[in-house]
């Protein structure tokens, strides 16, 4: 073992699901800085819009990838593309997900089935198919994306809660299978982000100032970076003996 703690990722490779823009793009960026090389994980590849560029200027290789995650041919095609190209894939981020806005009592069966193969069924079965690419080289390390929602009853998003909290269970669960060949896996959850997926509804300012409210010891909304830290350092080394762990990154929200 090293005398002192190393966070450094020179030489590992990545694959960030959901990597477009928003939390994805931030911890794309953050794991290249860190010296990884990176697949992106892509809804649609044909858009063109990814940080594959700002990788590069880097000095790291990025990979970018047609990898809607609710497809699962695409999930197993991206990450044997990873393999194939890489030649392993050492971490895996799920980080692709959403959710729908709506009462409980009015939810269809089709907004709960959307949000659960989003959020629950496309982490599994990554993680499925990273996990059995990593025991072949020797492990890895797998991040999910859970959310301060898994810890706190929101109102209009009772499925994505529910879809959250099942992500940090799956978690530990995974851990502990998968701890035998030396993969760890843990999760982070954040509260309100500042992202192009959250910008709608923190423009009220009623609802925007509830959430600042919330964030009960900060007091403020969080940027991707201060996400995209945890996960570097669940990813790096000095990270090596925590597993089956979620950290919540939420201002304090859920302190309260």
């Amino acid at each position: 073992m090293p005398e002192f703690p190393q966070f450094g990722l020179t030489g590992q490779t990545a694959l960030v699901t959901g990597a477009a823009r928003g939390l994805g793009r931030a911890i794309a960026l953050a794991l290249a800085n860190a010296g990884a090389d990176v697949a992106l994980g892509l809804r649609d590849l044909k858009s063109g819009t990814s940080p594959a560029n700002e990788i590069e200027a880097m000095g790291r290789w990025a990979l970018p990838l047609q990898m809607d995650v609710t497809r699962l041919h695409e999930i197993t095609g991206a990450l044997e593309a990873a393999e194939a190209q890489f030649g392993r894939v050492d971490i895996l981020v799920n980080n692709a997900g959403g959710g729908f806005t709506n009462l409980a009592i009015n939810v269809p069966e089709s907004e709960f089935d959307a949000t659960l193969t989003l959020n629950l069924k496309s982490t599994f079965f990554a993680s499925q198919v990273a996990a059995k690419i990593m025991m072949r080289h020797g492990g890895g390390k797998i991040i999910n994306m859970s959310s301060q929602a898994a810890y706190s009853a929101l109102p209009t998003e009772s499925v994505y809660c529910a879809s959250k909290a099942a992500i940090s269970q799956l978690t530990k669960c995974l851990a502990v299978e998968w701890g035998q060949h030396n993969i760890t896996v843990n999760a982070v959850a954040p509260t309100f982000i500042s992202t192009p997926g959250t910008d709608e509804a923190l423009a009220d300012p009623a609802f925007r100032a509830d959430v600042i409210e919330r964030i009960a010891a900060l007091h403020r909304i969080g940027e991707p970076v201060e996400v995209a830290g945890a996960v570097v350092f669940l990813a790096s080394p000095a990270a090596s003996l925590i597993t089956g762990q979620t950290i919540v990154i939420d201002g304090g929200w859920t302190a309260r």
